[in-house]
């Protein structure tokens, strides 16, 4: 158990002197009133506008002030850095403007926008290694070559410097806000902006309550906060790419652990409702970690109402190609999108009876996989049906089973239907 008295907490003068470093590398970023929500809400709303840097979010303040704290022989023969996208992209336009090498490893899976906006940052300062499923991997692989070569990491949330720059945002509230902030609503991934923003909040707004979001499927400093200690989750759900680990920092679990008021988690389908509102109705391009300060509003429509309100909108390298996966997650979440085993009668106007005696005005089938068999009694095919209103799911089931078309529901059996999503 470390000593409480030992434990790092990020000063107001170090977070301050960061901001000094960024100036000219960082925007201020506005924060600015978002009229749809505090009429929603009924609060005053909002919204700190990180997914508006250059970089497309908050992570070149950590990365710049990190790499810029080194010195000429810790930095000759290059840096390394492991993310899963944002961070790698602070750390590239980081070395490129430093002119410093950097090596990059990112999971596999990463967004292929992500992947192509960290070489365009960088340009011929870093180079990009693609290894691993998860964060998790790509920071071992890391590790290795930090070792081998002896090369510095910078790591994208348990450091001290990368914690004092990512507090400049929560500087910047303070500064910017010309009324107390009742409420702070931030995301948390490793911990590194929470840790920051945190620190420097409760040192100058210290009645601000801070509310940390993590991803339900993935909710490391959630589990560590309620244990007591640093937990380590053995499986995560990766949707959420920008704040998706298994485990947090030492460093930021103790900070978060005394300066965050709340942490709550969201559900991925939620902040895919929440990607799509803000884009159809607000022209805001998010990414998923993105807008998860928002989505977990509802949560929270009562203490905050009447109240001064600050959401962190903290990225937007969104990949287009994700987009039919961010509707589908959605419309899932909505009870809106599901999947059946039909079994169709071996006879002629099957298909049509199904079509047009078992479906509903509104329903729309997105998927239809079927081969036909011979000698069967009955052929199955799986079935995939937008429903327009959630309460028409309980009559299409009862006139699946009464015509004999009903094989079985796929969106509660877990191994079936991770084959669909």
């Amino acid at each position: 158990m470390k000593d409480p008295q030992t434990t790092y907490i990020p000063s107001v003068e170090a977070i301050q002197a960061a901001a000094e470093k960024l100036k000219g590398i960082a925007s201020v970023s506005p924060l600015e009133k978002h009229i749809r929500f505090s009429e929603k809400y009924q609060c005053n709303m909002l919204f700190k506008r990180e997914d508006l840097q250059q970089v497309r979010s908050y992570k070149i303040r950590g990365a710049y002030n990190k790499i810029s704290s080194l010195s000429y022989d810790e930095t000759k023969n290059g840096i390394i850095c492991a993310s899963a996208g944002n961070h790698a992209q602070g750390v590239a336009l980081s070395c490129n403007l430093l002119k410093i090498k950097g090596t990059i490893y990112m999971p596999a899976p990463t967004p292929n926008q992500k992947v192509e906006q960290v070489k365009m940052f960088g340009k011929a300062y870093v180079e990009v290694v693609l290894v691993g499923d998860t964060f998790d991997d790509s920071f071992l692989e890391a590790m290795e070559e930090c070792k081998k070569y002896g090369k510095p990491l910078v790591h994208p949330f348990n450091d001290s410097k990368v914690i004092e720059g990512q507090g400049t945002v929560g500087l910047e509230i303070i500064q910017q806000s010309n009324v107390p902030i009742d409420y702070i609503f931030i995301p948390v991934g490793g911990g590194g902006l929470a840790s920051g923003l945190s620190s420097v909040v409760k040192a100058l707004s210290p009645k601000t309550k801070i509310i940390g979001v993590e991803p339900a499927g993935a909710p490391s400093m959630s589990k560590s906060i309620d244990s007591g200690e640093l937990m380590k989750l053995s499986q995560i759900e990766k949707f959420v790419d920008g704040a998706s680990v298994k485990q947090v920092g030492d460093l930021t679990f103790e900070i978060c652990k005394k300066y965050l008021d709340v942490m709550t988690t969201v559900h991925e389908g939620k902040i895919c409702q929440t990607i799509l509102e803000m884009y159809n109705k607000d022209a805001i391009v998010a990414e998923p970690a993105g807008v998860m300060s928002i989505a977990a509003l509802d949560s929270f429509k009562n203490e905050i109402k009447g109240k001064n309100v600050v959401c962190l909108v903290s990225g937007s390298n969104n990949d287009i190609t994700r987009t039919s996966e961010i509707e589908e997650r959605a419309l899932l979440y909505a009870n809106l999108k599901h999947y059946f085993i039909i079994k169709f009668p071996q006879r002629p106007g099957a298909l049509r009876e199904f079509v047009v005696d078992v479906l509903g005005p509104n329903d729309d089938i997105t998927h239809f996989e079927y081969t036909k068999k011979v000698n069967r009694e009955n052929e199955v095919a799986v079935v995939g049906i937008q429903l327009k209103d959630q309460e028409d799911l309980k009559p299409l089931i009862t006139k699946l089973k009464a015509r004999n078309f009903f094989g079985d529901y796929i969106n509660d059996k877990p191994d079936l239907f991770q084959l669909m999503v």
